[in-house]
């Protein structure tokens, strides 16, 4: 099998998926255990790097997939993960905030 046929295969392109919602699950983990950590509701800064890989792979998916809905949904939300970690730059937060 060549190295092109792996990269077109079904079997690479759902696993590929599956990579992308498993790094959009950990920013809901990460998130959640500084919280509880915290003792109050807090993001993390890892939070939004989870982001924004998941939603890289996600979108690059859904490109492979041809759908529309699913690219849209994913591209939208890249605006929100950069802004928010160039808000946490301009205002000096630490990783731990």
């Amino acid at each position: 099998m060549s190295f092109a046929s792996i990269l077109t295969s079904k079997t690479f392109w759902v696993a590929f998926g599956l990579v992308g919602q498993a790094a959009f699950f950990m920013r809901f983990l990460v998130q959640w255990l500084a919280s509880e950590k915290a003792g109050k509701s807090t993001i993390p800064i890892s939070f939004w790097y989870f982001s924004i890989i998941g939603a890289t792979i996600l979108l690059a998916y859904a490109i492979h997939q041809k759908d529309p809905v699913f690219i849209l949904g994913q591209s939208a939300g890249f605006l929100i993960y950069f802004r928010n970690l160039w808000l946490i730059r301009k205002t000096g937060q630490s990783a731990s905030d």
